[in-house]
């Protein structure tokens, strides 16, 4: 994705069924699961890149030896800094004098980290200061041991702020106002009445606050508190947690908007937001790691027990396509073919736009990330290549001569790497005045490729904003001289923000609703933008139930290629030479692509969840207002 956009963060858990001892005897290390979140942590590393943390538990603990351990890092290069510090205090604690390393036991009574039970989190913040106590995992400390709790997920509330209100009606006193916290506490709220409840229960039946302990954690019902704690909840989720005497739980969201994978033998249970890390860090076949569903959860308890445990009534499947379009990384080998198909579909729109003129057309991708769909599109464009190869002869095949033959059979697409990016640019441009210019230069251009009557057709995974490409990626293709340049996006039009996890929350930040403003000035119906406004106040305080989305109204009466066509109006200045198209993906089309991840909001103003309307229509409501806010 050429435009620089924020989203989800990644989720990865690990509970060793087997002793310590085990681990050290087979594998040579009783840090093997130490080990292994390192790997599902750095493995999704693309998910999460301004903070890590991690959280570990130990089994079976003596009171008044520490059993929990907690490390997070808000620095440059926040997993590597996390495991730079964890390195350095199991070093020092395996070289003391007094240091019996081969004795796994005393290595997991001294040494922090080394435990049965981890929680790891990387950060891609969409909103909020990059402070380190906005970093996951969240802990909720208690003397009880059964009473701590350990949070982090990949999630956004879109009713952050009711569920703020319910926790003050239960007398809470939460410390701050974002959904981290409020899900943290709403967890803790039934997991506190829980535990209450179990030891009065226990108390009449003549245990003693000693003997009742381990009994609670015996009959604690894990599901039962998630059931009652995300009753109310609206958003995204992938949500993750551990109780301080080792049993966890991970829970998606009811439409499966965001994701999670995980996979059990008889020595692990992991769990993580994308597949194809589980099957590298594991080494196991793609049938044995299992998708979770909406609305469940994975729960394992203390002994070891795991279960999938129906939480929240599914709704109808929205899973998020930008997972397959961009998020995750293209190894997972259906995402691989779902890329190549995203290119492939949105070729026939490009060979008119070329005339299906191939022979003087150069195909080419920007950014790195888009090479995949590039393959697709190179893959379509040499089946209609073949078409036209076999017209030809069969047009000419009564004077067709052995020369002319191989003329016709030498013709290839042409494929080129256009653009390298230099990222050592980017980190440089600093100042205002000077901004633009450094900015047409942060790609390096390959000369000599591309002749003057040739089209230049260049695929990126998604336009959102449009920035890159009106300040650097169009104007660099311009210096090769081309007759037409063409950007296709392998996604559709960005029309709406996205509340469950992506960063993209503001409406005047989105080039397709500026293009829609702009057709709207032209055809001299700006005053739908005012009538629209009235319709989105109207129902300011409404329950989401009853919200409409009403931005909708502003796109109807246009067709997308008008829309497409006033965007390249709009990312074209005016000293690019050459002529400038832009061809987005159909919405029928990626749904034919990506058909298991059908969530698509973003281009739709479809949204999976009640919430999902009201933040659109205040998104609205702050743009018509001038409000630079987000709208969640």
């Amino acid at each position: 994705m050429s435009d620089a956009i924020k989203h989800e963060c990644g989720i990865a858990f690990v509970r060793l069924l087997k002793p310590l001892e085990y681990y050290k005897e087979k594998y040579g290390t009783a840090f093997y699961g130490l080990n292994k979140m390192y790997l599902l942590m750095e493995k999704q590393h693309n998910r999460g890149q301004d903070g890590a943390g991690l959280a570990s538990i130990k089994l079976n603990m003596e009171p008044g030896q520490r059993y929990i351990s907690r490390v997070r890092s808000n620095e440059t290069t926040p997993i590597q800094d996390i495991f730079k510090q964890i390195n350095g205090s199991i070093n020092e604690k395996m070289t003391s004098p007094n240091a019996k390393a081969d004795d796994v036991q005393w290595v997991k009574e001294n040494v922090s980290y080394v435990g049965e039970v981890f929680l790891g989190h990387v950060r891609y913040g969409t909103h909020g200061k990059n402070s380190l106590e906005s970093v996951h995992p969240f802990l909720r400390q208690n003397n009880w041991m059964h009473r701590n709790l350990i949070v982090a997920g990949n999630f956004n509330m879109t009713n952050n702020n009711v569920l703020f209100d319910n926790l003050v009606k239960l007398g809470q006193h939460p410390k701050e106002n974002v959904d981290t916290v409020t899900v943290m506490e709403k967890i803790g709220h039934f997991l506190d009445g829980e535990v209450s409840k179990l030891y009065k229960k226990l108390k009449k039946e003549g245990y003693s606050k000693v003997t009742a302990s381990p009994e609670i954690v015996k009959r604690l019902n894990v599901a039962k508190i998630l059931k009652k704690a995300s009753k109310r909840w609206d958003g995204g989720y992938a949500m993750a947690g551990m109780l301080g005497h080792g049993d966890a739980f991970v829970l998606r969201d009811p439409a499966g908007i965001r994701p999670a994978y995980y996979y059990k033998d008889d020595e692990v249970v992991v769990v993580a937001s994308e597949r194809p890390v589980i099957q590298t860090v594991f080494n196991v076949p793609i049938e044995e790691v299992k998708e979770l569903e909406p609305g469940n959860a994975i729960i394992t308890k203390k002994d070891g027990q795991m279960s999938i445990e129906s939480i929240i009534e599914p709704l109808e499947r929205k899973a998020c396509s930008f997972e397959r379009i961009y998020f995750s990384r293209g190894s997972d080998a259906k995402i691989y073919e779902e890329r190549k198909e995203l290119g492939r579909l949105v070729m026939p729109q490009v060979l008119k736009e070329i005339n299906h003129d191939t022979k003087n057309s150069v195909f080419s991708f920007i950014p790195n990330t888009a090479e995949t769909s590039f393959y697709g599109l190179v893959e379509a464009a040499q089946d209609e290549l073949n078409k036209q190869k076999g017209d030809q002869i069969l047009k000419e095949k009564e004077n067709l001569s052995d020369e002319r033959l191989i003329e016709i059979l030498s013709h290839k697409i042409r494929t080129e790497k256009i653009a390298i990016k230099d990222a050592k640019l980017r980190t440089f441009i600093t100042e205002d005045s000077s901004r633009d210019d450094l900015v047409a230069h942060v790609y390096d251009v390959t000369y000599g490729v591309v002749k003057s009557d040739d089209n230049l057709v260049i695929i990126d995974d998604s336009i959102v904003r449009g920035t890159t490409l009106k300040k650097s990626i169009i104007k660099m293709m311009d210096r090769l001289n081309p007759k037409k340049i063409v950007v296709v996006s392998s996604a559709p039009q960005i029309r709406f923000p996205d509340c469950y996890g992506i960063d993209m929350a503001k409406m005047e930040g989105l080039i397709a609703f500026k293009a829609a403003l702009e057709l709207l000035k032209d055809t001299n119906n700006y005053g739908l933008v005012d009538e629209v406004y009235k319709k989105c106040k109207s129902q300011v305080g409404l329950e989401d139930a009853k919200v409409v989305n009403y931005v909708n109204e502003i796109y109807a009466g246009f067709t997308d290629q008008e829309i497409s066509n006033k965007i390249a109006e709009l990312l074209t200045e005016d000293d690019v030479k050459a002529e400038v198209k832009i061809i987005y993906q159909t919405v029928d089309n990626l749904h034919k692509a990506c058909p298991e991840n059908l969530g698509d909001w973003y281009f739709t103003g479809d949204y999976p969840t009640p919430g999902g309307n009201r933040v659109v229509n205040k998104a609205f409501i702050n743009f018509y207002e001038g409000n630079d806010a987000r709208a969640y």
